[in-house]
């Protein structure tokens, strides 16, 4: 197999922050009052909130996406897509299923509502049309834990659930997080709440295999939890997120092992990509810039706490507004802005905008 690209196997923070000079945080506001202060065009003091380093320092959108009075998003156990137009798409652990914003965090509508818990929303353009692969855990009419491809104003168009090839003998063995479309257009899903392989449909949802499995050595996983296509390299490969042996790995698209890329993260859960760098959303409080050596260039949010890190009993006002206490869904835009949706029985979104 070709690759044009050095693997980073064993890089963690202490490594990064000694190699580069620099703090994980280059200017982090652990309270609105220990923030930066600029001055806008009318004269009046804002408050920034300013987390990253280097070209990768972003502000905190204070308020974006906020909600109607006396409404919650319910949980945000879910992920973040944008469409072709800039919309963005945040699912929840509600009935009001997946939020959809408008750029500048205006809630438009609702859409999806049969599935209140969507864990995972992958975007794909396919013959001009625009869907999303999605995971749902929960539906209003019993259905749970299976794959539903959508477009995106939420009208469903194929459906997978466990295959009877998997061999499942006791229930919740079938516990998917994550789908994405392949590129010869098969379907792969990660099964990382149950049994940690990785399964293979073709485009009409036929069971065509399934792959690894749950253990610590090259080749198995850990809850494999998130899973997106690296178009980085010369071969398109598949990145798992590998997330209780704090790990990222390629496998390919015959579903071998490639290589583990990098370790000692904190429970990685899902990647979005922008150009050679990846966004990696991490359970235990941080979010991870990693550039085409999948070496870290930034840290996003970095939490000094850890007893907020993975803490599902949190209230969002209770966790400083640039840090992230349980970094769960990510994505990053055409424009380099992060939407950061954090793991709470309330649910929290947070949007980064790109500091030029």
């Amino acid at each position: 197999m070709k690759r044009d690209h050095r693997p980073v196997n064993a890089i963690d923070r202490r490594t990064f922050c000694a190699a580069a000079g620099v703090t994980a945080l280059a200017a982090v506001a652990s309270h609105p009052a220990d923030a930066k202060t600029a001055v806008d065009d009318g004269g009046s003091a804002q408050p920034q909130l300013i987390t990253g380093n280097g070209e990768w320092t972003y502000k905190v959108s204070a308020g974006w996406g906020r909600l109607p009075a006396g409404t919650v998003f319910g949980g945000t156990h879910g992920g973040i897509a944008t469409d072709k137009a800039g919309h963005v798409y945040v699912s929840t652990q509600s009935a009001t299923g997946i939020l959809v914003y408008s750029p500048d965090g205006t809630l438009e509508k609702t859409i999806a509502n049969q599935y209140p818990e969507v864990h995972s929303m992958v975007y794909a353009e396919e013959s001009g049309e625009e869907f999303f692969y999605t995971t749902v855990q929960t539906g209003t009419s019993k259905e749970n834990w299976l794959f539903v491809k959508m477009k995106t104003d939420g009208t469903v168009v194929q459906k997978i659930t466990a295959p009877p090839e998997a061999g499942f003998k006791v229930p919740n063995e079938w516990r998917l997080t994550a789908a994405v479309p392949a590129p010869d257009g098969s379907i792969f899903i990660a099964n990382g709440y149950g049994d940690s392989r990785l399964f293979r449909f073709d485009k009409d949802g036929n069971f065509r295999a399934s792959f690894a499995g749950k253990g610590k050595t090259d080749g198995l996983f850990d809850c494999c939890h998130g899973i997106s296509v690296d178009t980085r390299y010369e071969q398109p490969l598949m990145l798992v997120c590998d997330r209780e042996n704090r790990r990222l790995c390629h496998v390919d698209f015959d579903g071998k092992f490639v290589s583990s890329i990098t370790q000692h993260l904190r429970r990685p859960c899902q990647v979005s990509f922008h150009g050679d760098f990846a966004v990696v959303s991490e359970l235990e409080g941080r979010v991870t810039i990693l550039d085409r050596d999948n070496a870290p260039v930034a840290f996003l949010g970095d939490n000094p706490h850890k007893e907020e890190w993975a803490n599902y009993q949190l209230q969002p006002a209770d966790i400083a507004p640039a840090f992230f206490s349980a970094a769960h869904g990510c994505h990053i835009d055409q424009q380099a802005n992060i939407y950061v949706s954090d793991w709470n029985h309330t649910g929290r979104v947070t949007r980064l905008a790109r500091r030029l």
